[in-house]
């Protein structure tokens, strides 16, 4: 039997997601970059949802921007690829009046859109990478999320950052290339995929903004915008604790912080990349 072998390492996804469990909530609250992503995350989702639009959210975790599209007055049809992640959104939301927002919860692999109908929501929201997790099949997955968004709709989605992390992560490339040896690490660099790594327990494709430019044309669509998570944030907590901690200089930071994030120059430079497509006309 021949094994699609996208499928499987997306298996191997949904096995490391439903394995980390309630570690994906806290995740972006333990540190001051963490907290800044959510910020650069939340204001750049905010460009492009109004109240009352139908919005499909991949990968939605736990339910962080779940919350989000609920204080904008969406509704929200809420899917990830992992159960466990599925319920957790359940239980976050339970009782609050963002569950309200949700219409139902599914189990869903980005690369099969195909139960929805051409043009049936308003937004497709996939922060968290999901198509990051797509490999040889990103291409076909963003054109299905272009198909289920209605004209003049809006798809939403990040995904990792290649030179961003190489950067932000210098220390613990430099100790793998080690373990593993230059080709790896080269290998790495050179394409962005992760499952170069030997025995790597959380495998994914990392990204290059001129990568997104491609998908997107690729994809039949039109790119919108694009922005980094983070850029200046990124190592610095000891320096931005203070700043934090005083309400206006914390937000003036923020502000020129989601300014940086959104200059081209920039793209590359967080560990994340944001990007808002539609269809091209």
């Amino acid at each position: 039997m021949i094994i699609d072998v996208t499928a499987r390492d997306r298996a191997r996804v949904r096995d490391y997601y439903d394995r980390f469990a309630d570690g994906e909530h806290d995740r972006l609250s333990v540190d001051i970059a963490g907290r800044v992503s959510v910020e650069v995350h939340r204001r750049f989702l905010a460009r492009f949802v109004t109240h009352g639009q139908r919005v499909l959210e991949i990968g939605a975790g736990p339910g962080r921007f779940t919350t989000e599209l609920a204080d904008h007055g969406c509704s929200v049809v809420v899917t990830d690829i992992s159960p466990v992640q599925l319920e957790l959104n359940r239980a976050h939301l339970a009782g609050t009046r963002s569950e309200s927002a949700v219409q139902r919860r599914e189990l869903l692999d980005v690369c099969d859109t195909s139960r929805y109908a051409d043009g049936e929501f308003d937004v497709v929201l996939a922060f968290g990478g999901p198509l990051s997790y797509a490999f040889e099949d990103t291409e076909a997955a963003l054109r299905g999320l272009l198909r289920i968004t209605r004209p003049g709709g809006t798809v939403v989605a990040s995904v990792m950052s290649m030179l961003g992390t190489w950067r932000h992560q210098l220390p613990g490339v430099v100790q793998l290339a080690a373990a593993v040896g230059e080709d790896v690490n080269d290998a790495v660099l050179r394409t962005g995929d992760l499952r170069h790594v030997p025995g790597a327990d959380h495998v994914c494709q990392m990204f290059r903004a001129r990568d997104i430019d491609r998908l997107a044309v690729a994809a039949g669509g039109r790119l919108l915008a694009m922005s980094a998570s983070n850029w200046a944030s990124l190592g610095n907590d000891d320096v931005l604790g203070p700043v934090e901690a005083d309400p206006d200089r914390w937000s003036r930071f923020l502000r020129h912080e989601v300014d940086a994030c959104s200059e081209p120059g920039a793209a590359d430079g967080g560990t994340h990349i944001l990007f808002a497509l539609t269809h091209e006309r």
